[in-house]
């Protein structure tokens, strides 16, 4: 068995599938015995309960006046470097190419040829960040000074292909949901807090930015609502909020639509829905459709990005063209109006959840990942998903 390794993880520490995921690894890699180190600018808040081998270092920014702007991406280097020194890192696992993997390569520069660096690519850092001049070449350098490089889904990889004309090796590493964590709960009680019995709940789960389009999901339930007793649950937060509000109170919808605001518990939200809506522009792979799914919740969507990799159109969920509302919302009335469809539908979310995107196997992706940049010759167990 290969030994166990010191690994130092940067993410985006916030709300986002980024970091979400990144934080979810660490803790899966934790349990495996390695030693992780999250460097970030503030605890990730999916980080939860103490953990023997997890360990938090915070980047502190200089505010010298002469500074205009906190330069934090060097802090974030200088840092990087000095965790990895101190604590004899073997690898550095940086999520998102900008500013992350160019302040890990600098990091590798300051520490000499021992150390390693794998980059995970999540999604707007290339089909937004990448599609800027002035960061390309940035970014093209973070990719190609990168021991190894990830992506979630094959959509981004040919995206991150094109436009930024690479031929570097990238690893196919789907997100995943932790089994233990995402399941179908009990939501009776909580979900009569928000629906009569007779009413079906349609659900949107995201950080409102113009490119999750939380306007196509109102007109997709005004039009649901006109035909079928539902409700609408609008969980987080972000920049087209109030817009969303103004919306729904233009159309006369304030009281079948409740804001819950950010959640932690997301299964546990989830699993109050009859379906989740993401009709998004764009979407490198949609973690919020997986973990829906993991709790026996269909998907009403898009057909954009990775969303189709993921969402397995006419039996895990429905995708449309970007945009088309009248569509999307007849899917949802279709599978709300068949029970039996429903059933199949959920049943097929829960298998295909347990058995190609549970932690498991994607952790130990990771790892030999990890094993690979290294030079290290690993005789890891078959990881099997399931029940």
């Amino acid at each position: 068995m290969a030994r166990k390794l010191k690994i130092g993880i940067t993410c985006y520490p916030t709300l986002g599938g980024s970091g979400v995921v990144a934080t979810e690894l660490g803790k899966l890699l934790a349990e495996r015995g390695h030693e992780i180190h999250f460097i970030t600018h503030s605890i990730p808040f999916r980080l939860g309960k103490f953990n023997k081998n997890i360990f938090y270092h915070e980047v502190e920014v200089n505010d010298y006046y002469v500074f205009r702007y906190p330069p934090y991406d060097l802090a974030l280097a200088s840092k990087m470097a000095q965790v990895a020194k101190m604590q004899q890192l073997d690898l550095l696992h940086v999520h998102y190419a900008v500013p992350h993997a160019v302040c890990a390569y600098l990091a590798k520069q300051m520490n000499g040829d021992g150390l390693r660096t794998v980059t995970t690519l999540h999604g707007t850092d290339i089909t937004v960040l990448a599609q800027d001049e002035s960061l390309k070449d940035l970014i093209r350098l973070a990719i190609h000074q990168s021991d190894a490089v990830t992506a979630v889904s094959n959509d981004l990889i040919q995206e991150t292909r094109q436009l930024l004309d690479i031929t570097t090796p990238i690893d196919l590493t789907y997100n995943f949901v932790d089994k233990r964590v995402y399941y179908p709960r009990e939501a009776a009680a909580l979900r009569a807090d928000f629906a009569a019995e007779d009413e079906k709940i349609l659900m949107h789960i995201s950080n409102f930015r113009p490119v999750k389009r939380v306007g196509d999901v109102v007109d997709i339930f005004e039009r649901v609502s006109r035909k079928l007793p539902s409700k609408l649950l609008l969980v987080g937060e972000g920049p087209e909020l109030s817009k969303i509000q103004c919306k729904i109170r233009q159309l006369g919808l304030e009281d079948r639509v409740h804001f819950l605001g950010k959640q932690e518990d997301v299964a546990q939200v989830i699993s109050m829905a009859d379906v989740l809506l993401l009709p998004s522009e764009k979407e490198s792979f949609g973690l919020v459709a997986l973990e829906a799914m993991a709790c026996g919740v269909p998907t009403i969507g898009s057909n954009a990005g990775g969303i189709p990799e993921l969402i397995t159109h006419g039996e895990t969920g429905f995708l449309s063209p970007i945009g088309d509302v009248e569509d999307m919302a007849a899917n949802v009335e279709r599978l709300l109006t068949d029970k039996k469809l429903h059933e199949q539908f959920r049943q097929a979310c829960l298998f295909r959840a347990r058995n190609e995107f549970c932690n498991d196997v994607i952790t130990t992706q990771y790892e030999h990942i990890y094993y690979r940049v290294l030079g290290i010759e690993a005789d890891l167990p078959v990881a099997v998903c399931g029940d």
